[in-house]
């Protein structure tokens, strides 16, 4: 999207410089994440940066809404309510698709989460393409702060105050999960160990972990990385606690903000920046150009049980209707230009929202590439110049 780099950075690409991008990722932790690097930031233009937060600012008008809660109300009902629920989420994830409409370059909105991404992961990786592309120090990830100071905003979000050892990061068996990387500079820059949820130990409206010394040390705030569908599925998982009990804890990120802020508001979203989007449920006929819909499950995460080719067939078959949706496809442009051609590219903007706080702060960015019909790892295997990597702007 800015010409002046893409063409310094493709001229100075080589694989070796890759390689050594990949070698030096990985020995931070010695460890090779298992999702797919990118070769190449996204550079973003000031127009499309306008569009972004534009498209951003319509979403957080909806979540601030003084009947959103209410209107979200039957999120909670069609899953698990979780008590002390706070005024607002601590995170919001909104992603977008560039996209082409009229013959202009526009993003559209994809997905919105009330949940936490990669907000470690991505600022280390900023500072790894610096390394290896000095030139990119003219630009930036950030809207609202500078790298030196956006591990304090983070560290202040996920701890609120709490010493580092009585916050944990709470996840499934988080050495088996692909954004592991994200966990490990988690603990490294903000000093909080990560904890699976079979290691909680529970007594009365506490909950406790036990340290490398072998104590126990209570727990006052959850940054919470568990995703329900995958727990729900879990059912070999033995848990001392359970998320609906009444605890006596803080969330960073509080569980029911996943339902709340998820595709279930997406038929709310109407303007230039949405797309077309129905609740399987309130379907009063089956369009006619099917092909041209995505089926979707409300609560699912990284993409699971989207149907993409969708048929009449799979809409009858669906049960639950009211935790699908229905969306129009959008006409992905490919727009980043690799050596053999161009790429497809999805924006994530990622938020923090302050207790106190009237609105949320944009902090970073996660860009995915894609050569593929979607954006994922399915649609992109044996392909080069595609997966995770991080949005530039101009500073």
């Amino acid at each position: 999207m800015i010409s002046k780099y893409r063409t310094l950075f493709n001229t100075q690409f080589t694989e070796e410089k890759y390689n050594d991008l990949k070698i030096d990722i990985a020995s931070d932790f010695n460890y090779d994440p298992t999702f797919r690097i990118a070769e190449t930031p996204f550079f973003i233009s000031n127009e499309l940066k306008s569009q972004l937060i534009a498209g951003c600012n319509d979403v957080i008008a909806l979540i601030k809404d003084e009947e959103f809660k209410k209107l979200t109300n039957k999120a909670l009902e069609l899953n698990t309510k979780i008590p002390n629920e706070d005024l607002h989420s601590s995170f919001i994830a909104i992603d977008f698709g560039i996209c082409e409409e009229n013959g202009e370059v526009i993003p559209k909105l994809i997905e919105v989460q009330g949940f936490p991404s990669l907000f470690n992961y991505q600022i280390n990786l900023y500072e790894k393409f610096k390394t290896h592309y000095p030139f990119l120090e003219a630009l930036t990830p950030l809207v609202n702060t500078t790298p030196t100071e956006y591990n304090a905003l983070l560290k202040n979000i996920i701890c609120n105050n709490h010493p580092a050892e009585n916050v944990v990061l709470l996840e499934i068996e988080p050495e088996k999960q692909n954004t592991k990387i994200d966990f490990y500079y988690c603990r490294r820059d903000i000093g909080i160990p990560i904890v699976c949820v079979t290691e909680i130990i529970k007594k009365g409206k506490q909950l406790f972990y036990t340290n490398e010394k072998g104590d126990e040390i209570l727990i006052k705030r959850i940054y919470n990385r568990v995703i329900f569908d995958e727990l729900n599925l879990r059912t070999d998982l033995k848990l001392n606690f359970d998320f609906s009990d009444d605890l006596d804890v803080e969330w960073a990120g509080h569980p029911n903000w996943f339902f709340r802020i998820s595709k279930f508001i997406l038929p709310f979203l109407k303007g230039k920046y949405f797309i077309e989007t129905q609740l399987l449920s309130e379907l009063k006929s089956i369009p006619e150009d099917l092909e041209n819909y995505v089926l979707k499950p409300l609560f699912s995460f990284s993409g699971s049980g989207v149907i993409f080719n969708v048929t009449k067939e799979d809409i009858a078959a669906v049960e639950q209707k009211e935790l699908y949706i229905l969306q129009k496809k959008v006409n992905y442009i490919p727009i980043l230009q690799s050596p053999d051609g161009k790429v497809k590219v999805e924006v994530r903007m990622l938020y923090i929202w302050n207790k106190e706080d009237e609105d949320p702060t944009l902090l970073c960015n996660l860009a995915r590439l894609s050569r593929g019909e979607m954006i994922g790892v399915k649609y992109n295997k044996d392909k080069d110049w595609v997966g995770g990597t991080i949005g530039l702007f101009e500073k």
